[in-house]
């Protein structure tokens, strides 16, 4: 069984995997109240799943990009669980969460994944499928403001994440855009779960107390 948490945003995200089935599953924005909400809310999981935190054979965290007080308090709280219970952890990129999620319905067409980055600027990552099968990474996720990015899509894209409703509006009337609905463009913890899987299985893991948060910024770099 392996339990996966994203706090990368105000959106919180936890679920229960065990490579067969999603065992559970929990999604709510949280307000930035991540602190005292993640560990009741994993308590609450894995009793109504009648799961014993000892059939928790692996962990998985989303490490960003996202807000740095909330990548904190996700990472914390799995970190402290993997070295108290020396079960491994895996840390998946947040927007590649999204890109899973979204099927490849045509060769030529690009993924585009966002979330919210503050003021007004989004955190951007760029896939593509070359086997028309899986969304591929190109690239490292960059910071820029929505009107940037229309001017940066010059080719059909799909564009999927945390949007404003003047952000769907402007990307929904922008030409060579398919925008993704709020329902494909919402963070399932699921996909997180199940691309951690994959990794667990092939003895993919990362090192615990090294293992750090990714961010995306513009000015003065954010302290480590």
């Amino acid at each position: 069984m392996l339990l996966a948490v994203d706090t990368s945003t105000t959106q919180i995200g936890i679920a229960l995997y065990d490579g067969t089935q999603v065992i559970g599953e929990m999604l709510w924005h949280g307000k930035l109240r991540h602190t005292t909400s993640l560990a009741p809310s994993v308590a609450d999981l894995l009793e109504r799943t009648n799961t014993q935190m000892d059939a928790i054979e692996a962990l998985a965290i989303a490490l960003g990009p996202g807000s740095f007080t909330s990548l904190r308090v996700g990472l914390a709280f799995v970190k402290g669980l993997a070295l108290a219970r020396r079960v491994p952890l895996i840390g998946i990129r947040t927007l590649d969460m999204l890109a899973a999620a979204q099927p490849v319905s045509a060769p030529d067409l690009g993924l585009v994944a966002v979330l919210q980055a503050g003021r007004g600027r989004l955190a951007v990552a760029r896939y593509h499928a070359p086997d028309g099968q899986m969304w591929q990474p190109a690239g490292e996720p960059t910071v820029m403001r929505i009107d940037e990015l229309m001017e940066s899509i010059h080719s059909p894209t799909l564009v999927c994440g945390e949007l404003s409703a003047d952000e769907r509006k402007a990307l929904a009337d922008a030409d060579r855009v398919q925008l993704g609905s709020p329902t494909q463009c919402t963070r399932r913890p699921a996909f997180l779960a199940e691309l951690a899987w994959k990794r667990y299985q092939a003895n993919d893991t990362d090192d615990a107390a090294s293992l750090a948060p990714i961010y995306v910024h513009v000015g003065e770099p954010i302290p480590g």
